[in-house]
Protein backbone atom coordinates (compact mmCIF):
# COMPACT_ATOMS: atom_id res chain seq x y z
CA UNK A 1 0.00 0.00 0.00
CA UNK A 2 1.22 3.52 -0.79
CA UNK A 3 1.73 6.03 2.14
CA UNK A 4 -0.68 8.63 0.27
CA UNK A 5 -3.58 6.08 0.48
CA UNK A 6 -2.96 4.97 4.05
CA UNK A 7 -5.69 5.72 5.54
CA UNK A 8 -5.20 8.38 8.75
CA UNK A 9 -5.33 6.87 12.18
CA UNK A 10 -5.94 8.56 15.82
CA UNK A 11 -3.61 7.67 18.27
CA UNK A 12 -5.42 7.01 20.96
CA UNK A 13 -3.46 8.32 24.45
CA UNK A 14 -4.96 7.94 27.32
CA UNK A 15 -4.46 11.37 29.29
CA UNK A 16 -6.26 11.62 33.07
CA UNK A 17 -8.36 14.54 33.61
CA UNK A 18 -7.25 18.04 35.71
CA UNK A 19 -9.13 18.38 38.53
CA UNK A 20 -10.61 21.86 38.79
CA UNK A 21 -8.54 24.01 40.74
CA UNK A 22 -12.18 25.68 42.86
CA UNK A 23 -13.93 22.79 44.19
CA UNK A 24 -17.78 23.44 44.26
CA UNK A 25 -17.64 24.09 47.94
CA UNK A 26 -14.95 26.46 47.71
CA UNK A 27 -16.23 30.31 48.32
CA UNK A 28 -14.41 32.74 45.98
CA UNK A 29 -13.68 35.87 48.78
CA UNK A 30 -11.11 38.22 49.55
CA UNK A 31 -11.24 36.86 52.95
CA UNK A 32 -9.94 33.09 51.68
CA UNK A 33 -6.21 33.88 51.17
CA UNK A 34 -5.21 30.48 51.20
CA UNK A 35 -7.01 30.03 48.26
CA UNK A 36 -6.55 33.51 46.52
CA UNK A 37 -2.39 32.71 47.23
CA UNK A 38 -3.34 30.00 44.44
CA UNK A 39 -4.00 32.04 41.49
CA UNK A 40 -0.71 34.62 42.55
CA UNK A 41 2.46 33.93 40.74
CA UNK A 42 5.52 34.49 42.92
CA UNK A 43 6.75 38.32 42.20
CA UNK A 44 2.79 38.93 43.43
CA UNK A 45 0.57 39.12 40.06
CA UNK A 46 -2.16 37.42 39.10
CA UNK A 47 -1.89 34.32 36.60
CA UNK A 48 -3.92 34.17 33.79
CA UNK A 49 -6.63 31.97 33.07
CA UNK A 50 -5.02 29.65 31.00
CA UNK A 51 -2.62 28.87 33.75
CA UNK A 52 -5.05 29.01 36.43
CA UNK A 53 -7.41 26.76 34.20
CA UNK A 54 -10.57 28.31 35.77
CA UNK A 55 -13.71 29.53 34.12
CA UNK A 56 -14.39 33.18 32.98
CA UNK A 57 -16.45 33.89 35.74
CA UNK A 58 -14.07 32.13 38.37
CA UNK A 59 -11.87 34.40 36.71
CA UNK A 60 -12.85 37.36 37.08
CA UNK A 61 -14.28 36.28 41.06
CA UNK A 62 -10.54 35.81 41.59
CA UNK A 63 -9.04 39.06 40.52
CA UNK A 64 -11.64 41.06 42.68
CA UNK A 65 -11.02 39.10 45.65
CA UNK A 66 -6.90 39.33 44.90
CA UNK A 67 -7.41 43.75 44.47
CA UNK A 68 -9.62 43.52 47.40
CA UNK A 69 -7.38 41.75 49.77
CA UNK A 70 -4.68 43.53 48.71
CA UNK A 71 -6.44 46.89 49.33
CA UNK A 72 -7.04 45.49 52.79
CA UNK A 73 -3.77 44.51 53.31
CA UNK A 74 -4.18 41.49 53.28
CA UNK A 75 -1.92 40.60 51.05
CA UNK A 76 1.15 42.34 49.16
CA UNK A 77 0.65 44.38 46.01
CA UNK A 78 4.21 43.45 44.75
CA UNK A 79 6.82 40.74 46.55
CA UNK A 80 9.57 42.07 47.10
CA UNK A 81 12.78 40.42 46.18
CA UNK A 82 15.60 39.60 49.69
CA UNK A 83 18.01 41.54 49.53
CA UNK A 84 21.89 40.15 50.04
CA UNK A 85 23.25 42.32 52.92
CA UNK A 86 26.96 43.23 52.40
CA UNK A 87 29.37 43.05 55.07
CA UNK A 88 31.49 45.85 54.48
CA UNK A 89 29.49 48.61 52.89
CA UNK A 90 31.87 51.31 54.05
CA UNK A 91 34.34 50.11 51.32
CA UNK A 92 31.55 50.08 48.71
CA UNK A 93 31.34 53.18 49.33
CA UNK A 94 34.80 54.92 49.12
CA UNK A 95 35.11 52.76 45.75
CA UNK A 96 31.95 54.56 44.42
CA UNK A 97 33.31 57.97 45.57
CA UNK A 98 37.09 57.49 44.00
CA UNK A 99 35.23 55.99 40.19
CA UNK A 100 33.10 59.58 40.53
CA UNK A 101 36.44 61.54 40.97
CA UNK A 102 38.18 59.77 38.68
CA UNK A 103 35.57 60.25 35.73
CA UNK A 104 35.09 63.91 36.94
CA UNK A 105 38.87 65.05 36.56
CA UNK A 106 38.55 62.65 33.23
CA UNK A 107 36.23 65.44 32.36
CA UNK A 108 38.37 68.49 33.47
CA UNK A 109 40.69 67.34 31.09
CA UNK A 110 38.62 67.16 28.42
CA UNK A 111 37.24 70.70 28.84
CA UNK A 112 40.55 72.02 29.17
CA UNK A 113 41.87 70.44 26.08
CA UNK A 114 38.86 71.82 24.03
CA UNK A 115 39.75 75.10 26.07
CA UNK A 116 43.09 75.00 24.73
CA UNK A 117 42.10 74.11 21.00
CA UNK A 118 40.01 77.21 21.31
CA UNK A 119 42.95 79.44 21.95
CA UNK A 120 45.15 78.21 20.07
CA UNK A 121 42.47 78.48 16.50
CA UNK A 122 41.97 82.43 17.55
Amino acid sequence: MDKSKRPFIKSKRSFRRRLPPIQSGERIDYRNISLIKRFISEQGKILSRRVNRLTLKQQRLITIAIKQARILSLLPFKKRKKKIIERFKSTTRTANLRTKTTRTANFRTKTTRTANLRTKNK
